[in-house]
């Protein structure tokens, strides 16, 4: 049986201190009784991602879980604002403290459970980390806890592709006149000597909630160390077979399947 939700679309206007601006924001809602009961899931994207690249996973997740799902776009990216400038060095943990709270606010939610996609997924470890009253699961998908030779290497060789124009203009359908930002506030800041020494063990011995680490097995920007880190004596690891980099489009139903067991005992 098809579940039926509702989605809704809006603007959010922000201030903080890295600049003001509006944020996309979109949330599926089951029509099922219990929606409104669990705890919504918060989506956060990848360092090229929007919330149309998510595709059909958060209705597929709202409908599997019967959980509202909400998933917004980063000052910068798709259909929100510009980014008035640079990414700061600190930028996936300035997301949860100066971002979060404010959306969080705004939407009227409370407890809540955060997911997020590569460096979404430490970003929503830093959210974890800051509501640790609040958060009740953290679910990361193909995150990275720590500067890897495998993460640049594939971000050098997906900077040198995006010098194709074609292949810029492929991204520019999702993030428009925003998508040589996008590219450029991705790479520079990974490759930047100076981010060579980040990690998330400081916001990961912060965590308190469940953990549910997932990745791929191929994954082309971060070995099998990057889950194993984030789930240690927190939670559970699930390597994807077969499975690279975006593992929610790869093998959707797998992931949706992991999460809703996951967070049908957390």
């Amino acid at each position: 049986m098809t579940t039926a939700f509702s989605d809704q679309d809006r603007l959010i206007p922000i201030h903080t201190g890295a600049g003001s601006g509006r944020l996309y924001v979109k949330d599926w809602t089951p029509d099922t009784e219990s929606a409104g009961t669990h705890p919504p899931i918060l989506l956060l994207h990848d360092s090229l991602g929007c919330v149309d690249l998510w595709r059909s996973f958060p209705a597929s997740l709202a409908a599997a879980t019967a959980r509202r799902v909400v998933a917004y776009d980063r000052l910068g990216f798709g259909r929100s604002d510009p980014h008035p400038g640079a990414l700061p060095r600190d930028f996936v943990a300035a997301e949860a403290r100066e971002v979060v709270p404010l959306l969080l606010d705004h939407l009227g939610i409370g407890d809540f459970v955060v997911c997020g996609h590569s460096v979404g997924g430490g970003m929503a470890v830093e959210t974890a980390a800051r509501f640790p009253d609040r958060c009740r699961a953290l679910v990361t998908i193909a995150a990275q806890a720590f500067v890897e030779e495998r993460t640049l290497d594939g971000i050098r060789e997906a900077k040198q592709g995006f010098q194709d124009p074609a292949q810029l203009a492929r991204l520019a359908r999702y993030q428009g006149d925003k998508a040589r930002w996008a590219v450029d506030a991705w790479t520079e800041s990974w490759l930047s000597p100076a981010f060579a020494d980040w990690t998330l063990d400081v916001p990961l011995s912060q965590v308190r909630c469940p953990v549910l680490a997932l990745h791929g097995d191929r994954d082309e920007y971060g070995s099998a160390e990057h889950p194993a880190r984030i789930a240690a004596g927190r939670g559970t690891v699930r390597l994807l077979p077969d499975t690279g980099h975006v593992p929610h489009r790869e093998c959707e139903d797998e992931v949706v399947e992991a999460i809703r067991a996951f967070l049908s005992e957390a």
